[in-house]
């Protein structure tokens, strides 16, 4: 992926490197809007069923409210196969690091509202404009970063959210138990269920990591996946824009 190839293998160590890290900072992510606004930011079937509870409430404007947040998780995936699919489609080299950098911008943006009590008080009930404006800049981080993930794994990958992910672990994992019967691709099939096993590992460790840093550091702690996205935004901009050929898949 990070070389710039039109086609990716799935299991190459680097891609997994990059999956893992990218799920690990999805975790981060969804604790820290969790815990500043009590909303997981990429769970769009959440925000589904919260428009419908407060339609049923007559709160109208947090109904509302409940309707625009996953529209800009959708604007993001928008983004991504404008910037990835567009171009692969095209027979172009995908230049990830415009996605990657997208990601970074956005998140240097929240890290320094947040700091500048932009979004107010960390921790409070979401009953303000204020939240609201931080689950859509999350969402659309959200959504770039699984848009492009989906688009360069021929959507066989997720990052932001474990459900299509649990559910190709189970029937991989169905597969792997049949596999006598079954011989045919039965490789891939293990590197797959591993890979899928190690991308909720590291959601669910970014979650928990997440916790502990927001706890104590609460708008500071989006530091953490500003970083790990600036790691991921520079190395896009190396290996695609120098060409390293000796790494090239």
């Amino acid at each position: 992926m990070i070389y710039g190839n039109m086609t990716i293998s799935h299991y190459k160590r680097s891609n997994i490197l990059v999956w893992m890290l990218m799920a690990f900072q999805a975790g981060v992510l969804n604790i820290g809007g969790f815990m500043a606004c009590h909303r997981f930011v990429s769970h769009v079937t959440g925000f589904a069923t919260f428009f419908g509870y407060e339609l049923t409430q007559t709160n109208f404007s947090h109904a509302l409210g409940m309707l625009l947040v996953p529209l800009f998780f959708l604007i993001g995936v928008m983004l991504s196969a404008y910037l990835i699919d567009s171009q692969i489609r095209a027979n172009s080299k995908p230049r990830y690091y415009l996605s990657f950098g997208l990601i970074f911008g956005l998140l240097l943006l929240v890290f320094y509202l947040g700091i500048n009590n932009q979004f107010g008080i960390f921790g409070e009930p979401l009953n303000q404009d204020r939240d609201y404006l931080l689950l859509f800049f999350l969402c659309l981080i959200c959504g770039i970063q699984n848009g492009t993930i989906t688009n360069v794994s021929k959507s066989v990958i997720r990052t932001t959210h474990l459900t299509g992910i649990t559910t190709d672990l189970g029937i991989g994992i169905i597969r792997l138990l049949n596999s006598k019967s079954v011989n045919e691709g039965i490789e891939n099939e293990k590197k797959a269920t591993f890979m899928r096993l190690g991308i909720i590992i590291f959601f669910l460790s970014g979650s928990v990591f997440g916790g502990y840093v927001f706890k104590r550091f609460e708008y500071w702690g989006f530091g953490f996946p500003l970083l790990s996205s600036g790691i991921l935004f520079l190395l896009m901009i190396y290996f695609q824009l120098t060409g390293n050929k000796k790494l090239q898949e």
